[in-house]
């Protein structure tokens, strides 16, 4: 069975262990494995966290500040009253950083300037669109996709997927043979432009399988339909589309 046949494809998603899982073992109340989940929620986290406090404060030191109180939270597990049935966890992490932003903000009597976007967490609401989060959220999902690529490289003798997908983002209008070229010089062997462009394939697969996994990883129950419209809000979808099974959404759902 090929990478791209659907079966396969969404069970290895479905076979994923669940972030609400790691959720609960970092906030329950045994001790055992409480403290790696935790880290883990930080490592994860933290990066969007940063950016996303950037993008609004345009401020180093408060992006700096913000997350590393939120940091501070998430290992003392001050979010154990987290629950799946009011939404993702990403969600209650963005509330958690605009409240402690309008809080900053609201003692330091900050207005609006050119230097601080007070409208950004100033919402009546913290539910509905939030594109600065949404962007933030998108480019990490896209850096551990990449993280686990390059991962999979390291440890796979032969594989080539992290540096041919890597220089084909950076040349997107590259024929196959110029690609081969490029690949050649970057590894220090011939490839083949037949090569480069089965390795190239295999490599979108894979870089496609990660985001996907990563993306279900957030979400309570990870039905295919809830991650095709997790990776349609994030502007991913379009990423991806078109080495995705052509029925990947309903197969085994």
């Amino acid at each position: 069975m090929s990478p791209a046949d659907p079966e396969e494809f969404v069970s290895r998603f479905d076979a994923q262990p669940t972030r609400w899982s790691v959720v609960q073992r970092a906030h329950g109340n045994s001790l055992v494995g409480g403290s790696e989940a935790r880290q883990y929620l930080v490592m994860r986290y933290s990066p969007a966290i940063r950016k996303y406090v950037r993008a609004i404060t345009r401020d180093e030191d408060q992006a700096d500040e913000i997350t590393q109180d939120v940091i501070v939270r998430l290992l003392q597990g001050d979010f154990a009253g987290a629950d799946p049935q009011r939404g993702r966890f990403r969600d209650l992490i963005k509330m958690a950083v605009r409240n402690m932003l309008r809080n900053m903000w609201s003692k330091k009597k900050v207005r609006q300037t050119v230097d601080y976007d007070v409208t950004a967490v100033a919402q009546p609401s913290d539910i509905g669109e939030d594109p600065v989060w949404d962007e933030s959220w998108q480019r990490q999902l896209l850096d551990l996709a990449w993280s686990r690529l390059k991962e999979y490289q390291e440890t796979h003798t032969g594989s080539m997927a992290h540096t041919i997908l890597q220089l084909r983002t950076e040349f997107p209008d590259d024929s196959s043979e110029e690609l081969a070229l490029r690949l050649s010089q970057k590894l220090g062997k011939t490839a083949s432009a037949d090569q480069a462009r089965q390795q190239l394939r295999r490599a979108r697969v894979r870089f496609a399988e990660y985001l996907v996994a990563e993306v279900a990883d957030g979400i309570e129950v990870p039905t295919p339909e809830r991650i095709e419209e997790e990776l349609s809000h994030l502007g991913l979808l379009d990423r991806i589309r078109d080495v995705l099974p052509p029925d990947w959404s309903i197969a085994g759902g």
